[in-house]
C-alpha cells in the first residue's frame, strides 16, 4: 500500500507539482510549467519510466501531429522525353566523356613505363573527345546537367591528374624531382580550383574567366610531344604559370572568336610552324597567355 502510495504521489507531483493555497492558474490548464517538472525531477530524482507512463496529459494541449516524410524524388539522368533515339544519343555523347576518362587513365600508365611521347598524344585525343562531347550534345539535344558534371570529373582526371603526370614523366632527370612535383602539383589544384569555379559561375559567351583546363591540358600535351628546346627549369617555370594561368581573373578569348580572326592572322603561325614548329607553338602559346593581362587593362580603361 505504502508503493502504490507513492507510485501516485509521483505521478500527481509531476502533472500539478505543489501550489499555493488558492487558485490554481489558469496556464496550467494550457501548458506545463516545465520549471516545475525540472525541481521534482531534481527533488525525486530521475522519474522512474512506470511514472512517466501513466503522466496525465491536459486535454487542451493537442497531440503533436506527425509530419510523413516526403518520399525520395528520383531525378532522370537524361531530361525531357525518354525515347530510345535519346536514348542513344544520350549514350553516344556519355560514351565520349568516359572515352577521354580512359584514355586519361591510358596516358598516365604510358607515362610511368617511360613512353612519354605516346602519354601526351593520348593527352591530344582527351582533348578531342572533351570538346566533342560538349559539341554532341549541343546538337543532339541531349545537354544535361548529369553530362556537364560528368564532363567535369573527366576533366579532372584527364587533365588535372594525367596531364601533370606526364610532364612530371617527362621532366625525369631534367631537374630536381621536388620541383617538378611542386609545379605538377600546382596544375592538379589549380585544375580543381578552375572546375569548381566554372560549375558554379555564370557563364560569358565571349571569354573564359582564366586558361580553361582543356587547353592549358594540350599545352602541355603538345610540350611533350613536340619537345619544345628549353630547359628544364624554364620549363618548370611555364608549368607553374601556366597553373596560376588558370585560377586568374584575366579574360581569354574563346576558340569561335580566335576562328573569326582575320586570315592574315593566320597565315603568320602557319608559315612559322612550317619553318619551326617548335618556336611557333612557343611564341603562339606566350602570346595567349599575354592577351588576358592586355584584355583585362583594356576592359579596365574603357569600364
Amino acid at each position: 500500500m505504502r508503493r502504490s502510495s507513492t507510485f501516485a504521489r509521483q505521478v500527481l507531483l509531476v502533472r500539478v507539482g505543489r501550489r499555493d493555497a488558492g487558485a490554481a492558474p489558469a496556464a496550467d490548464l494550457v501548458a506545463p510549467d516545465h520549471r516545475r517538472t525540472d525541481r521534482q525531477r531534481l527533488r525525486y530524482g530521475r522519474l522512474d519510466p512506470e511514472v512517466e507512463a501513466v503522466m496525465p496529459v491536459s486535454p487542451a494541449l493537442a497531440p503533436a501531429a506527425v509530419v510523413d516524410e516526403p518520399p525520395a524524388m528520383v531525378i532522370p539522368l537524361l531530361p525531357g522525353a525518354r525515347t530510345a533515339a535519346r536514348r542513344a544519343k544520350f549514350a553516344l555523347v556519355n560514351a565520349c566523356t568516359l572515352s577521354s576518362l580512359m584514355l586519361g587513365m591510358l596516358a598516365i600508365f604510358l607515362a610511368m613505363r617511360g613512353e612519354v611521347r605516346t602519354a601526351a598524344l593520348c593527352l591530344i585525343a582527351c582533348v578531342v573527345f572533351d570538346g566533342l562531347d560538349g559539341a554532341l550534345a549541343r546538337r543532339l539535344g541531349v545537354a544535361s546537367p548529369f553530362g556537364a558534371q560528368m564532363d567535369s570529373l573527366a576533366d579532372m582526371c584527364s587533365f588535372g591528374i594525367a596531364a601533370p603526370v606526364v610532364v612530371y614523366a617527362s621532366l625525369a632527370g631534367s631537374v630536381r624531382p621536388a620541383a617538378a612535383a611542386v609545379a605538377c602539383a600546382l596544375v592538379a589544384a589549380c585544375a580543381a580550383i578552375r572546375l569548381a569555379r566554372f560549375n558554379v559561375s555564370p557563364k560569358d559567351g565571349r571569354f573564359f574567366c582564366g586558361v580553361p583546363t582543356t587547353m592549358a591540358a594540350a599545352v602541355l600535351a603538345l610540350t611533350v610531344a613536340i619537345g619544345v628546346p628549353v630547359s628544364g627549369r624554364v620549363l618548370v617555370g611555364g608549368v607553374a604559370l601556366l597553373a596560376f594561368a588558370m585560377v586568374s581573373s584575366f579574360p581569354y578569348a574563346k576558340l569561335a572568336r580566335l576562328v573569326k580572326l582575320p586570315p592574315w592572322l593566320w597565315l603568320a603561325p602557319v608559315l612559322g610552324a612550317l619553318v619551326d614548329i617548335r618556336l611557333t607553338f612557343a611564341l603562339v602559346v606566350v602570346g595567349y597567355l599575354v592577351s588576358g593581362p592586355v584584355l583585362w587593362l583594356h576592359q579596365r580603361r574603357t569600364a
